[in-house]
């Protein structure tokens, strides 16, 4: 059986990241990718708010750079996913692709969280090609042009009030007659006049051509079905921490983020740390998420010093 002082799980921001420090640090880390090599950020094309980058990077690039870099300091890249833990003593024990036993001294969560999508085939398609789940991400792309946002939710609105200070028009497709968010949040909708509220409507495809999303055809609760056009097309009907496999172990809020004590990466588990989106769920972007696996990878060089 296999014994390491340190395991990271997850290959975006955070897990690459935390990996370059933990090399450094003369951890000889070891990093499974997972189901996404890269994280979430594969699934968009031009980073524009990551600094150090004037002109922009192709998100490939930037994460293949950072999993390079780790390379670089000796980081021990897998593929693989870990498909059960046991954090009830050290060291921890975990299981790769159901078969590989594997133990550590020290273990770095940064399996990240996926957007939920509607799952139509259609936004599969367009997905980086005017699909999108992350406004503050790809909102510059849609400058002075038309966008719809589905949900209605805190956070749909939210995305719509941003993408209204960038876009032409905003269409928000919300499938009930009253937003799920809280009054402040509403307010600032119905005070924001190039939004435009579609209630009771269910997105039934994704229009478009080889160059992108040309529009959406909607489904009104009435049965009437009619489209807009729109260049871009935002999801905001939340995130899913990918956080399930650690749950016996690990506590989580409601909605499955880990939770960290105060501004640490610690969790409840002495020796078991939490970086980048599965414990993050106000901000998801790369910046924050490689922030906190800088962090996670400190504290663990600390507690493998004192343990």
């Amino acid at each position: 059986m296999e014994n390491v002082k340190c395991l990271i799980i997850g290959g975006g921001p955070a897990g690459y990241t935390a990996a370059i420090y933990a090399s450094r640090a003369g951890l000889c880390p070891v990093l499974y990718e997972g189901m996404e090599p890269g994280g979430q950020l594969t699934t968009t094309t031009v980073v524009e708010n990551f600094p150090g980058f004037p002109e922009g990077v192709d998100a490939n690039q930037l994460m293949g750079d950072m999993r390079s870099q780790a390379l670089r300091f000796g980081a021990d890249i897998r593929t693989g996913v870990i498909t059960s833990v046991d954090f009830s003593r050290r060291p921890f024990s975990l299981v790769v692709d159901g078969g590989t036993v594997i133990e550590a001294r020290a273990v770095i969560i940064a399996t990240g969280a996926s957007a939920r999508y509607l799952g139509l085939p259609s936004e599969r398609k367009f997905r980086g090609m005017g699909v999108s789940a992350c406004a503050t991400c790809d909102g510059f792309f849609y400058r002075k042009k038309d966008v719809a946002v589905v949900g209605g939710g805190d956070t749909a609105c939210e995305e719509a009030t941003y993408l209204a200070n960038i876009c032409n028009k905003v269409y928000m497709i919300v499938r009930r007659d009253v937003f799920r968010a809280s009054l402040a949040m509403r307010d600032r909708v119905m005070n924001t006049p190039n939004i435009e509220i579609l209630w009771n409507c269910n997105t039934q495809e994704v229009l478009g051509d080889e160059t992108g999303v040309t529009g959406v055809r909607l489904l009104r609760k009435d049965g009437k079905v009619f489209d807009i056009k729109v260049d871009g097309f935002f999801l905001a009907i939340g995130h899913h921490p990918n956080s399930d496999v650690f749950k016996d172990f690990i506590d989580t809020d409601e909605n499955g983020y880990i939770i960290t004590d105060g501004k640490s990466s610690r969790t409840n588990v002495e020796g078991v740390f939490a970086a980048g989106d599965v414990q993050d769920p106000s901000f998801r972007q790369a910046i924050t998420a490689a922030a906190s696996g800088c962090k996670a990878a400190l504290e663990v060089e600390r507690f493998l010093m004192s343990n």
